[in-house]
């Protein structure tokens, strides 16, 4: 429902002839319209939060979404309601002085006047009147017509007239009477309660301007009529009741709901990450949305615990909107190193020192983990350039090698074939010589051949060490010299591996290491000479020592041997 439907069925209101018919019809409406108000300004809000979240233009409140115009019209109405009330007041007044006076007039008639004619048609005459005399005002209503009442039952009993008329006009009143009370039988099937108090009202008045009935039908008659009367205003007073009662737990439902409002809000100064936040705000949401679903309570009361549960959610947004102020801060502040990381990943895309420059990405990428996030208005954009610099080189890093892989691809088949001659070749078992030679030229040709593609440079090497392997194991060699064999082997065969800069320095390393190891053993046994004394015994525990220490040296002399067969050393 749009404001300008509250504004039109308000002016629809307020164009009613009685606008004390409608009064209840447009205190709910005024209700509505408040709560749709309320609902539209929140939805203001949040479009101002997501606008500051996707970093677009924050709207600006351009509208009172009709509370201008509502109240303009809402004045008017309160106006004519009251130019109403004053104006049904001074009538009533008006028709209490009347009806008082006519009350004066048929006292005089029922107590002075002897002339049946005259007292007769003074009579007519004050009744007629008091017919069009129309309401009195209601704390008076009852009293005023309890006293005609009995001043009409004191002239038709005891003034003395016609047999026949007071027996004619008995019988109408009779009648008269009767049918008011089937039409108050018949007011029970009426659902509308408004409707029902209205013509209950006038049923009520045409009952008190009819005339008395015979004596012997007035009781029974009366107990008839007042039956149908308790039983409707216990009908009207049951729904009012029940209204009342339906207020008074909405406004508990409304109370329980503040409460958890108040528990949610009351956390918000410990609400320390968006994540946080918006758990928060959907809790927040959820309490109105099941607020909205409650009905009206007493007015008054209504109207201050809405007041409150307004000014509650008031202080949570504007905290959320405070919180998320510095927080954009912090979010611009990382957003700036990550546009200076960008700066530099466009410096590099289109350089081609392919190890380098991949490794200074690289460095970048873990670079831009570490700062975190840049909030949602920046880090999909921010992301989306740096990650186009960072393809941009590597899509050419790949397009350059699978490049350099097809004129590989030659080296690929030549490996494959020399391959296929190595596993062929048998190592003959008297001439070692020979085989040694041999099995040095596979690994010279086959590390002169040059690079494979990357995909089958792991697969190509494993095959060739295999065999190569297998080959220098059936060689008959023993103690030193099958040693350094089988290292220069290894050497060899290293140098034809995809990473042999690398395996050859872990090499070196791994020797010096060794190296170390048995310098600190010789160090203790050397140590440990010196306790030994001049004596028989001692001696030859000294001979021992030193036989070890002697064997530890010749182990570094090997190491190092070893250390300068590897090339560059």
């Amino acid at each position: 429902m749009e404001s300008t439907d509250f504004i039109a069925r308000l002016e629809e209101f307020v164009k009613q002839e009685d606008v004390l018919a409608v009064s209840r019809d447009v205190n709910e409406l005024r209700g509505k319209f408040e709560d749709y108000v309320l609902e539209e300004e929140r939805k203001f809000q949040v479009s101002q939060l997501e606008a500051e979240e996707k970093g677009e233009t924050v709207p600006t409140l351009e509208t009172d979404f009709g509370k201008e115009a509502f109240y303009a019209i809402f004045d008017v109405y309160k106006a004519k309601k009251k130019t109403i009330i004053d104006e049904r007041n001074a009538i009533e007044s008006k028709n209490l002085s009347e009806k008082q006076a006519l009350i004066k007039r048929l006292k005089v008639v029922v107590s002075g006047e002897e002339n049946i004619g005259a007292a007769f048609a003074s009579f007519k005459e004050i009744q007629d009147k008091w017919k069009e005399i129309g309401d009195i005002p209601r704390d008076q209503r009852s009293d005023v017509q309890k006293e005609y009442s009995k001043l009409l039952e004191d002239f038709f009993y005891n003034i003395n007239i016609y047999k026949q008329l007071k027996d004619h006009d008995f019988h109408r009143n009779h009648q008269l009477k009767l049918t008011v009370i089937e039409k108050m039988k018949e007011l029970q099937k009426e659902e509308s309660l408004k409707e029902v108090e209205k013509q209950l009202k006038a049923l009520q008045n045409d009952w008190d301007g009819i005339g008395p009935v015979p004596n012997e039908e007035w009781e029974r008659m009366k107990e008839s009529y007042w039956t149908e009367v308790r039983s409707l205003y216990n009908r009207v007073n049951r729904f009012y009741e029940d209204k009342r009662e339906e207020q008074k737990e909405n406004l508990q439902k409304k109370a329980a709901l503040l409460e958890e409002l108040k528990a949610v809000v009351a956390g918000k100064d410990e609400l320390d990450s968006t994540k946080n936040w918006e758990e928060s705000t959907k809790s927040v949401l959820d309490i109105q949305k099941r607020w909205k679903t409650i009905g009206f309570g007493p007015k008054k009361e209504n109207d201050e615990i809405w007041k409150e549960f307004r000014g509650v959610c008031d202080t949570f947004f504007d905290t959320k909107k405070e919180f998320y102020g510095k927080v954009n801060e912090v979010f611009d502040g990382i957003a700036a190193k990550k546009k200076e990381l960008i700066d530099k990943a466009d410096a590099l895309k289109d350089s081609t020192n392919w190890k380098d420059t991949a490794q200074q990405l690289v460095q970048l990428q873990k670079r831009w983990k570490q700062l975190g996030h840049a909030g949602r208005k920046n880090e999909q954009k921010l992301w989306k350039q740096f990650r186009a610099a960072c393809d941009h080189f590597f899509n050419a890093r790949q397009a350059h090698f699978e490049e350099q892989d097809k004129e590989f691809e030659g080296n690929l088949t030549l490996k494959q074939d020399l391959l296929k001659e190595i596993e062929a070749y048998v190592v003959p078992e008297d001439d070692k010589k020979t085989a040694l030679d041999a099995l040095k030229k596979f690994s010279n040709d086959f590390n002169a051949i040059g690079k494979v593609p990357m995909k089958s440079k792991d697969e190509v090497y494993t095959a060739f060490k295999t065999i190569m392997d297998v080959h220098y194991g059936k060689l008959k060699m023993a103690g030193s010299e099958k040693d350094r064999i089988m290292f220069e082997a290894k050497i060899e065969t290293l140098k034809a591996s995809p990473n042999a800069a690398r395996a050859l320095s872990d090499m070196k390393f791994d020797l010096r290491k060794e190296i170390d190891k048995y310098k600190k053993e010789a160090a203790l046994l050397e140590n440990n000479l010196g306790f030994f004394a001049n004596s028989k015994g001692a001696e030859s525990l000294k001979k021992d020592v030193e036989k070890k220490v002697q064997k530890v040296h010749d182990k570094i002399a090997s190491v190092k041997a070893k250390l300068k067969l590897i090339p560059n050393e």
